[in-house]
């Protein structure tokens, strides 16, 4: 683990989140198979943009204030997706998810009813 506080590794861990939202390429995306649907009927491309541009985060969903939750709705269809920190083999937990080099950032999107 790093020597950060706890204040500082929020704002790390928020801040890589973040820029995983944006760019899903810096992690692993995974659809679960009940959201498969509504992934497939909002489209992908579209999923992806409200999740770079999702910034409703509150202590509702955020109350570490990490930036790794949240929930994306089109008409009465609805996603939840949450990021998890896992180790390079994603075999277990990240002891750092501060340290990009020793993490493998998750996102997995889902229905409500599969969380």
């Amino acid at each position: 683990m790093t020597n950060l506080n706890t204040a500082d590794q929020q704002t790390r861990i928020r801040c890589l989140n973040d820029q995983f939202r944006r760019d899903p390429t810096r992690g692993k995306v995974h659809i679960t198979d009940g959201a498969i649907g509504v992934v497939y009927q909002l489209g992908l491309k579209c999923i992806l943009k409200q999740l770079a541009e999702f910034d409703a985060f509150d202590e509702g969903n955020d109350p570490y204030h990490e930036h790794d939750f949240g929930s994306l709705s089109a008409g009465s269809d609805k996603v939840w997706w949450k990021i998890d920190y896992y180790a390079p083999e994603l075999e277990s937990a990240s002891e750092d998810p501060t340290n990009q080099s020793a993490t493998t950032r998750v996102m997995t999107i889902m229905t409500p009813e599969e969380y």
